[in-house]
């Protein structure tokens, strides 16, 4: 007798309901009748899919900013300034979500001091800048005013160096598995695997999480064999070992991107990791069989980040690779180095990216390109940057469009059924995980910008519910 079967669930739009089976977490039958089972849910006709996977997301801080004030709407640095003003207490502020790469003055100290005299601190949209008023920095140990890159994610890192509640995880966590989430790629700066071992031990167990790290956990990573893909002992198989992640450049809201041609205004942006020290670190991850994960968005860094795959032999992904030259496109496919994109960046960064990448933006988050090459693609959201939603990005994927405006580059788009299987690990057949998302209504009958709000009526992670709304 099988464990769970699940009845009248529809895997294919073109065929009758079937039956699934499933017994010790795994589905060992689908049919007409696949016999009885100590338990059954109905789906009543229900379209059903493999669990969805979000490649890149910064869950803690995806945690945190779900309460933190939210300042995207910010259209200047009076416009900042005056949702701040606008809190009601005078302890200690944190918000989120600001892109100030084409206001017409950049953030300053003395502007969020006379905001608020209370600590306060502001963190970019693309994490990449951190505006810090003069009260926050001398509790941070920081300088005030805007803080880039490495400065910014030091002060990030003091602001949070205690752990989140528990209560606001989970409630993180119940929210994703709402939109049919399964598995995330943890790229949080910090020990992921020991603060999701934490979190399963407690019970937090509704997701799958491989869990990346940086480069102050390369030795200890290395030490203890934790090759990629590797389960970590005590975790159910739900946790395990994830890739190396190196930040290569910074970002386009925050004109740190490192590119070939400079930007409308100038400069062509940062690379915070060299070639030789990046090639340096992949080798060695390498060698422990650690996958690299490494960050690049400017197309120069983009190339810089090919030839170090190309030169150390390593395996892993780019994460972002949100402008590529055209010779580069080939490469990922070459190379067998999986582009990790996140759909939804191109629908924030269409008039920041019009702007300061005049001539170069159909190169930008070109997923039929690459598709075309024959790359690998995953899909994620960067979240906070981005919603946690896989139906946000597979959206933004096949439509390029959203707030009623025409599609952005759409020769670039994708089909349904591609973004779904960049979004997905597993399938709906005997001997996979049985992760499985029962859906209100068929893809195929879905406008792609409805997608963004498609209806999940039941989440399962190794067979077991993690939501059900049915």
């Amino acid at each position: 007798m099988h464990d769970l079967i699940l009845r009248h669930a529809r895997v294919h739009a073109d065929a009758g309901p079937v039956e699934i089976a499933i017994a010790d977490g795994v589905i060992v039958a689908v049919g007409e009748n696949v016999g009885p089972g100590r338990e059954q849910i109905d789906l009543d006709g229900r379209a059903v899919i493999p669990g969805l996977w979000d490649a890149h997301v910064h869950f803690s801080q995806w945690a945190r900013t779900r309460t933190r004030l939210d300042v995207s709407a910010a259209e200047s640095v009076a416009h900042a300034a005056a949702l701040v003003r606008a809190v009601p207490h005078d302890g200690l502020v944190v918000g989120f979500g600001f892109r100030w790469a084409t206001w017409p003055e950049p953030p300053t100290a003395k502007a969020l001091d006379a905001a608020r005299a209370a600590p306060t601190v502001l963190v970019s949209g693309d994490l990449h800048t951190t505006w810090v008023n003069t009260a926050a920095a001398r509790e941070l140990g920081s300088r005030p005013g805007l803080l880039r890159e490495d400065e910014a994610f030091a002060a990030q890192r003091a602001l949070d160096t205690s752990p989140v509640p528990p209560p606001v995880i989970a409630d993180a966590v119940r929210a994703a598995s709402a939109r049919g989430v399964v598995g995330i790629v943890d790229l949080e700066l910090a020990d992921n695997v020991e603060s999701w071992a934490a979190r399963i031990a407690s019970g937090v167990d509704g997701l799958r999480v491989i869990a990346g790290f940086y480069e102050d956990l390369l030795d200890a990573r290395v030490e203890a064999a934790a090759r990629t893909g590797d389960a970590v002992e005590g975790c159910r198989g739900l946790l395990r070992h994830g890739p190396l992640k190196v930040i290569t450049d910074g970002s386009l809201n925050t004109r740190t991107a490192h590119c070939v041609r400079p930007y409308g205004g100038g400069g062509v942006g940062v690379q915070n990791v060299d070639a030789t020290r990046l090639r340096a670190l992949m080798a060695r991850a390498h060698a422990a069989g650690i996958e690299s994960a490494i960050h690049a968005i400017g197309d120069r860094a983009n190339s810089i980040a090919l030839d170090a795959f190309e030169f150390t032999g390593a395996r892993g992904s780019i994460e972002h690779a949100q402008l590529l030259e055209d010779a580069d496109v080939a490469r990922f496919a070459r190379l067998g180095v999986t582009a990790s994109v996140q759909p939804e960046h191109a629908l924030d960064d269409r008039d920041v990216a019009d702007d300061l990448w005049p001539d170069r933006t159909h190169r930008a988050f070109a997923l039929r390109s690459l598709r075309d090459a024959g790359a690998r693609i995953v899909l994620g959201s960067d979240a906070p940057v981005a919603p946690l939603d896989p139906w946000i990005a597979i959206s933004a994927a096949v439509s390029r469009a959203r707030d009623g405006r025409a599609a952005w580059h759409p020769e670039q788009r994708i089909g349904v059924d591609e973004a779904l299987g960049m979004s997905t690990r597993t399938s709906l057949v005997p001997g996979q995980p049985a992760d499985i998302v029962a859906l209100d209504a068929s893809l195929g009958d879905t406008d792609p910008l409805a997608l963004r709000t498609q209806a999940v009526a039941l989440t399962m992670v190794g067979g077991r519910v993690t939501h059900d709304a049915r």
